[in-house]
């Protein structure tokens, strides 16, 4: 045989173990490149043990457009109000509606109509860790808002990885559903200049699972979306309630899209920043620049003392966001 007809078939015969050895290492990548265990972080499970949590309604629900029926919690404005306006809130990584009681008692207390959400994949609302595909969570809010309309104004306020879905939230085609946005310490990304390692102890990531599934859904194939990609730092106690984990669907839905700069640029409605002076979790002192950066000045308010599980829970930051609900 002539060495020139042996090259194609050794080309061909690279090409196919190099192929081989590819999608080994993206199978690999995904079966076992899943978030590691994380230790306990104090400093957003213990505060809970220590609020009041008494007097917190019950449940009600709505049904998506799946058919799926999701919880959320209603506060009704304080006094004979009219028309007053809605605050919808989108509770944090992991959380539920019941973890913003605190908050949107006060909320109710200052004149708001107050709705909480448990968040599809959290609390009530479905299997926990999981959506069906990526984008259903704001599928679910503006099934929310036609399923419970209100005549007033609403404003949707997000704390954490919920403050990063309000900003893709804010940035989107239904972004008119609302006028005003309120980011509450938001979740950019992992990489954002906001960001610390692991944010700060409270989430680890599987990213060669994330990265594997992440090139498979490029190519259309998502049925191994539902495996976990992150883990939280959930104590025992906290664990039953919450939501220890979530799948690469809730992950890619619960917070900003990849190019949150782009979701910055697209939000037309009034934005407001507030975070404590003491975040542990994010840079709170970076919002502004991130911001300015992408072309948006944003009113950011820093509180002093209040760390970032303190923005729902201590009533230091209430003044601040009750005042970024309504101006």
């Amino acid at each position: 045989m002539k060495t020139s007809s042996l090259i194609p078939r050794i080309l061909g015969i690279v090409v196919f173990a190099a192929l081989a050895l590819l999608m080994a290492a993206l199978a690999a990548a995904i079966a076992f490149g899943g978030p590691a265990p994380i230790a306990p972080l104090a400093s957003v499970n213990d505060p809970f043990a220590k609020a009041d949590f008494s007097g917190v309604p019950s449940p009600r629900s709505f049904t998506a457009r799946d058919g799926t029926a999701l919880a959320w919690l209603h506060y009704p404005a304080a006094g004979p109000v009219q028309n007053a306006r809605r605050v919808v809130l989108v509770h944090g990584s992991s959380a539920r509606a019941h973890s913003m009681h605190v908050l949107a008692r006060a909320l109710a207390s200052a004149g708001f109509e107050v709705a909480a959400l448990d968040m599809r994949g959290h609390g009530d609302s479905g299997p926990r860790g999981q959506a069906a595909y990526v984008g259903q969570l704001e599928d679910d809010v503006e099934d929310f808002m036609r399923a419970v309309p209100h005549a007033g104004p609403s404003t949707l306020v997000g704390h954490s990885r919920g403050g990063g879905f309000v900003l893709r939230f804010a940035g989107s085609a239904r972004q008119s559903l609302f006028d005003r946005y309120v980011l509450l310490s938001p979740y950019l990304r992992h990489d954002a200049p906001t960001a610390r390692p692991n944010d700060g102890g409270w989430a680890t990531m599987g990213l060669p699972r994330l990265l594997g599934l992440h090139l498979i859904n490029l190519a259309g194939v998502t049925t191994w979306n539902h495996l976990p990609v992150l883990n939280f730092a959930l104590n025992d106690a906290a664990r039953p309630m919450l939501t220890p984990s979530y799948s690469y669907n809730l992950a890619n839905s619960f917070g900003p899209h990849n190019d949150y700069v782009g979701d910055i640029r697209a939000a037309r409605g009034a934005l407001h920043i507030v975070a404590g002076r003491d975040d542990e979790l994010f840079h709170a002192e970076r919002f502004a620049e991130v911001f300015s950066a992408a072309g948006k000045t944003v009113p950011v308010t820093l509180v002093p003392g209040v760390n970032h599980m303190g923005l729902t829970l201590d009533s230091a930051a209430f003044d601040a966001v009750i005042h970024a609900c309504c101006t």
